[in-house]
């Protein structure tokens, strides 16, 4: 009696460890910081690459702390619906554009001007210093996402299917340059001289070759990533936009973290950023090279011309009246 007594025991001491080691998982994963990311970046591109950084970094400085749930190619949430799922808390962390935020913050309409910001260094100088603090306070109270760093996505460049003689904004002329679809995106195509013709991305490639446009512009990454080199016959470097998108996370899930977790959170994004800018700034710099060797013509216009041109259709807009006052020139007096 006492034997069956003592074997049941050690049984039901057996069942209850195996049922807190089955349960043991579920409960480390419900204690864990959910951060899903979504993305429409596809797997190849740096700025899909950057979030593993992100998860790494993560995984090395709070270990155990996150389940970061990474979702590209835009299975998650469709490319521009990210900014309202994080502020409704359905999602944690994405990569927002300048043009996403000036639908909900007219005055960072600023960073969707042609000629603003000069080149990567410059990007980073204008953001990492007060006038990024001030932008971006702006938009964690009007949006509820908080960004945290910025990511170069690289410089815009105008490519044609035909040669022509391009020096100033007036030879663009009557050429159908393909913009996406949003009314700042086609008000840069008409300040750069150009008759802005809205199409899908998907689309541009036949849209080239069949000569429904005539031009496309996008970072010389993209037009490799693309091969629209095998459609058109000349690149203008009218380094007009440089490009950007930034990190950021709702503040809903910022703000349940604990000061060391948000801390930890933005050094994974920074670094994640640091990661994309450098491998992006590297694969620019070889491309003029992989396109003249595709038989492209290659040529630098008069970028001051394009500068001066383009800065004056901006100043002249309405966009200009919601920038604030002075911030131009502290942009433009950035070094």
């Amino acid at each position: 009696m006492k034997h069956s007594l003592l074997r049941r025991t050690l049984l039901a001491a057996a069942s209850s460890v195996l049922l807190m080691g089955a349960f043991l998982p579920a409960a480390q994963a419900q204690n864990k910081v959910l951060l899903r990311i979504s993305t429409p970046a596809v797997p190849d591109d740096w700025h899909a690459k950057m979030w593993t950084v992100f998860k790494d970094n993560l995984e090395k400085s709070a270990p155990g702390e996150f389940d970061v749930q990474i979702n590209l190619n835009a299975t998650l949430f469709k490319q521009g619906t990210e900014p309202t799922a994080m502020a409704r808390g359905n999602l944690e962390l994405s990569s927002i554009s300048a043009f996403d935020m000036a639908k909900l913050v007219p005055e960072f309409s600023i960073f969707t001007a042609g000629y603003i910001i000069r080149d990567p260094e410059h990007q980073q100088k204008v953001f990492n210093g007060p006038i990024g603090a001030e932008m971006f306070k702006t938009v964690t109270d009007k949006m509820d996402v908080t960004p945290l760093s910025t990511v170069y996505l690289g410089t815009r460049q105008i490519n044609l299917r035909d040669v022509r003689n391009v020096k100033t904004p007036a030879d663009l002329k009557g050429v159908k340059l393909r913009m996406p679809g949003s009314k700042e995106w086609l008000f840069l195509g008409e300040a750069l001289g150009a008759t802005a013709t809205p199409l899908a991305f998907g689309e541009v490639y036949l849209g080239l070759k069949t000569g429904t446009i005539d031009g496309q512009d996008n970072p010389l990454p993209s037009v490799r990533a693309a091969k629209f080199y095998e459609v058109t016959k000349q690149i203008v470097l009218t380094s007009h936009l440089v490009d950007g998108i930034f990190i950021a996370i709702s503040n809903k899930a910022l703000n349940a973290m604990t000061p060391a977790q948000k801390q930890k959170v933005t050094a994974a994004a920074q670094a994640a950023s640091s990661y994309n800018n450098e491998n992006r700034i590297k694969e620019e710099s070889h491309l003029v090279d992989f396109f003249k060797q595709q038989g492209l013509q290659v040529i630098t216009p008069d970028v001051d011309a394009f500068r001066k041109s383009v800065q004056t259709t901006y100043q002249n807009s309405d966009y200009a009246k919601v920038w604030p006052k002075g911030l131009l020139e502290r942009i433009n007096a950035t070094r």
